[in-house]
């Protein structure tokens, strides 16, 4: 399966960071959910609480497609994404875990706050080194500010970016918009969406 390009990816850089700083621009939200129709450029998104949100892509809005990807592809020197639960000797349990594309090396570096679960958080880094545990595999992850140990359990979704195509993004897709802005008719706006492709679920 063929990756995204180097301008898509140059472009996705800018709007992870953004969406991952901790502070996020006034006005705009993460949301995720699954669609449930399509009313000409809206999408009807039905969230996770029950609610619906109206969502709209800006023109020439990046569509990025979630694909499934394997233990075996996160080696040292991955530069990955993982939504991680506290544990009590201070090492993450991870969620989900999304491999960055070469190009995409170094976008959101750091350990913060997440929304996905109450006290999840988000560790983007360096995988220095793995090891294997009776639970499973511990990745030794290093950023900028510090380093991490997350176990990655047969529980744990790993996931890596493809390039998107919006026909693709039908009733019954899941999706993921890291930053969608309120527009005055209550619907939403964004300049990138996630999708999960073939049914998968965007882990963030």
């Amino acid at each position: 399966m063929k990756f995204i390009t180097l301008r898509l990816l140059a472009a996705i850089i800018l709007a992870l960071w953004a969406a991952t700083s901790v502070a996020q621009a006034q006005g705009t939200v993460r949301l995720r959910g699954t669609v449930e129709q399509i009313e000409g450029p809206l999408y009807v998104v039905k969230l996770p609480n029950g609610s619906e949100a109206k969502l709209s892509l800006t023109e020439n809005a990046l569509v990025v497609a979630i694909v499934k990807a394997q233990l075996s592809d996160i080696k040292p020197g991955s530069f990955i994404g993982t939504t991680g639960m506290p544990q009590p000797d201070g090492s993450q349990t991870a969620i989900e875990v999304h491999i960055f594309p070469e190009a995409m090396r170094g976008t959101g570096e750091g350990h913060y706050a997440w929304d996905l679960r109450p006290q999840s958080t988000m560790t983007n880094a360096n995988v220095d080194q793995t090891a294997t545990s009776v639970d499973g595999q511990v990745l030794s992850l290093k950023y900028k500010d510090g380093e991490k140990k997350v176990l990655v359990t047969p529980d744990t979704m790993i996931v890596t970016y493809v390039k998107g195509d919006k026909t693709e993004i039908i009733p019954g897709t899941k999706i993921f918009v890291a930053a969608a802005t309120k527009q005055a008719d209550g619907t939403f706006q964004a300049a990138r969406i996630n999708y999960g492709k073939d049914g998968l679920g965007p882990p963030m």
